[in-house]
């Protein structure tokens, strides 16, 4: 089971709207095929796992870290296939809370004659399909909030100028983090101040670059942004609120941007519709990056499933940008609703991670 998670991770961020799943048929102790659900979602990992494994797989075991599926999509049942490969045994991590399968795969299975075991390195799979879950379960992706902070608990410098608060390694996992998220997202005071690109800049990673989201009540987003400007290679999403001007609207849709509305009776975004409306056009995974307003949002509307500090040892100052606008910093760390789960050096770094439970 712990092989197939780790081959169920080498999709996520490719998989939306599916579920990134990782399966490994064995049999007497020796590894007959491996699979994981590939870009786009298709094919899922069972029918991979075995495709490799061939004839071989008659009387095998299947581990799988999500419940093969029993209802007919773009392809056919994968629970069919694992009775018609004649698969002795499955060994599955989770039940898909997806009212689709929910049990009825694994009943397939076993109707069939296969032993099924549930609950394999359930914990593990579970923050693996954390968005899969999620969406399913609340119509909202999974949200991981990422910050960089300062020793004196800043994010950037006096008058939102940007400030390196952290080194090289840590930089690269950031860009590991967008590289297995399905979206990123920032509010229109970053993307004013900093006029960043939001893609993966790992060696050989550019086209796992995430959909790029930014929530900008009156589109006062620049067509001339770095953002903008690339819509058309990577995909660019702008969430407005209820007094975005149609001239606006029109001109990025022009550029090859998406345009959403969510507003609250204000005309400002409401970000809980926002989240539903991002994940009814398939998001599951959703880190969000900046800044202080954005961040300080989600934390007060209790939408963070998972958030990772970076900490230095570097000082900003005290004319310096708080991390979370309005808020202490204590109001992530101390959350009740999001205790420490672990954390590790990265370089002259550290870092923290805070996951509900």
């Amino acid at each position: 089971m712990a092989l197939a998670l780790t081959l169920g991770r080498r999709g996520l961020g490719r998989t939306w709207p599916n579920p990134a799943v990782g399966a490994v048929v064995v049999k007497n102790g020796i590894i007959l095929g491996r699979g994981w659900t590939q870009p786009g979602g298709r094919p899922h990992a069972e029918i991979e796992a075995l495709r490799r494994a061939g004839g071989a797989a008659r009387g095998a075991t299947l581990y799988v870290t999500l419940e093969p599926c029993s209802h007919y999509g773009k392809s056919p049942p994968c629970a069919d296939t694992l009775v018609a490969a004649e698969i002795a045994r499955v060994v599955s991590a989770l039940e898909d809370p997806n009212p689709e399968v929910a049990g009825r795969g694994h009943a397939r299975l076993r109707a069939a004659g296969i032993a099924v075991d549930i609950g394999t390195g359930a914990d593990e799979a579970g923050r693996d399909h954390c968005g899969h879950i999620r969406r399913v379960r609340d119509g909202r992706p999974c949200v991981t909030l990422k910050l960089a902070v300062s020793a004196d608990g800043k994010v950037g410098a006096a008058g939102r100028r940007p400030l390196a608060i952290t080194g090289e390694p840590a930089r690269e996992r950031v860009h590991l983090m967008r590289a297995q998220s399905d979206a990123i997202m920032v509010g229109i005071g970053t993307a004013l101040a900093d006029d960043p690109m939001l893609t993966c800049r790992l060696p050989g990673m550019a086209k796992r670059s995430p959909v790029r989201i930014v929530l900008d009540s009156t589109l006062r987003v620049r067509l001339g942004s770095r953002l903008v400007r690339s819509a058309p290679e990577v995909p660019v999403w702008v969430v407005a609120g209820g007094q975005a001007s149609e001239t606006a609207k029109e001109a990025l849709l022009r550029a090859g941007v998406v345009v959403l509305q969510a507003a609250d009776r204000d005309g400002r975004i409401d970000l809980p519709a926002a989240l539903k409306l991002i994940a009814a056009r398939g998001i599951t995974r959703l880190m969000v990056e900046g800044g202080p307003t954005l961040a300080a949002a989600f934390v007060a509307g209790d939408l963070v499933d998972e958030a990772v500090l970076f900490h230095s040892a570097k000082i900003a100052g005290d004319d310096g940008i708080d991390a979370l606008d309005g808020l202490p910093l204590t109001a992530l760390t101390q959350s009740p609703r999001l205790p420490r789960a672990r954390g590790e050096s990265v370089g002259a770094d550290r870092y923290e991670v805070f996951a509900r439970g």
